[in-house]
C-alpha cells in the first residue's frame, strides 16, 4: 500500500506539472489573442498556429500514454495510470488557469477540449466531471492490479468504449453540425482548405449543450466502474 500510495503521488505530481505547463501555454496564447479575455466567437489563428497547436496536443498524449507505460506492470495497469495522469493533468489545468487568470468565470463557462480529430466544446463542468469518473476508475484498477492482474471485462469495457462515443458525441456535434453547413466532411480535413475552415470556424458560436445525452455516457461508464468493483474481494476495492 506505501508503494501504491507513493507511486499515486509521483504520477499526480508530474501530471499536475504537466497541468501548469499546459496551462501557461495557454496563458501566452490568450494574452496574444485575447488580451481582454477569452469568448466565443474564437478569433481566427494562422494556418501555421493551429498546425502547431496540433502538434502540441498529440505531443501531450504521447506524454500521457508514456507515463502509463512506464507506471503500470501490466496491460490494465498501463491504462489506468494512463488514465489518472490524464484526469489530474486535465484537473490541474483548469484549477491553475483559475488561479492565474480568474478563468473559467463559471464551471458553465463554454471552452475548447481539444482539436482532434475536429474540435471539442463543451462547458468546463463536462470534462471536469469525466476526469473525476477516470481518477475513480483508474485508482480501482490499479489497487485491484497491486499483486495480481484484474482486468476489466469484455462488458465493462464494452460500456466504457460506448460511454465515451457518447460524452465525445456531445463534445463534437454542435461543431460538427456548424461546420457540415458549408463543408463536406473530407473538406474538414482537407489541408489545402484550412485558411478557409479556420476563417469559418472562427464564426462559431456553442449555445446548447446536450446534458442529457452527456448523463447517458457518464451513466454507462459509473455501470462499468460498478459491475468492475463488484467483481472484486473486498481487499481489491
Amino acid at each position: 500500500m506505501k508503494k501504491l500510495s507513493s507511486s499515486l503521488i509521483t504520477v499526480g505530481l508530474f501530471a499536475i506539472a504537466m497541468g501548469l505547463l499546459e496551462t501557461i501555454v495557454v496563458i501566452y496564447l490568450r494574452e496574444l489573442y485575447y488580451p481582454e479575455g477569452f469568448s466565443f466567437p474564437v478569433k481566427a489563428m494562422s494556418p501555421h498556429i493551429v498546425s502547431t497547436e496540433l502538434l502540441r496536443e498529440l505531443a501531450t498524449m504521447v506524454m500521457l500514454v508514456t507515463i502509463g507505460i512506464i507506471a503500470g506492470r501490466n496491460s490494465g495497469s498501463r491504462f489506468a495510470w494512463f488514465l489518472f495522469s490524464f484526469a489530474v493533468w486535465d484537473i490541474s489545468y483548469y484549477i491553475f488557469l483559475k488561479l492565474l487568470v480568474n478563468w473559467p468565470e463559471s464551471l458553465l463557462s463554454w471552452d475548447i477540449l481539444f482539436l482532434i480529430p475536429v474540435t471539442w466544446v463543451g462547458p468546463v463542468l463536462a470534462p471536469v466531471i469525466n476526469s473525476l469518473t477516470m481518477i475513480v476508475l483508474s485508482v480501482v484498477i490499479i489497487r485491484a492490479n497491486k499483486t495480481h492482474t484484474r482486468n476489466l471485462n469484455f462488458r465493462e469495457w464494452l460500456l466504457l468504449i460506448l460511454g465515451s462515443f457518447i460524452v465525445i458525441y456531445t463534445y463534437i456535434i454542435g461543431y460538427l453540425d456548424f461546420m457540415l453547413q458549408k463543408f463536406s466532411l473530407n473538406e474538414l480535413f482537407d489541408g489545402s482548405k484550412m485558411e478557409s475552415l479556420i476563417s469559418y470556424a472562427s464564426t462559431f458560436i456553442p449555445n446548447h449543450f446536450d446534458w442529457y445525452v452527456f448523463s447517458l455516457g457518464l451513466a454507462l461508464h459509473l455501470t462499468a466502474i460498478g459491475l468492475y468493483i463488484r467483481r472484486l474481494k473486498p481487499g481489491e476495492r
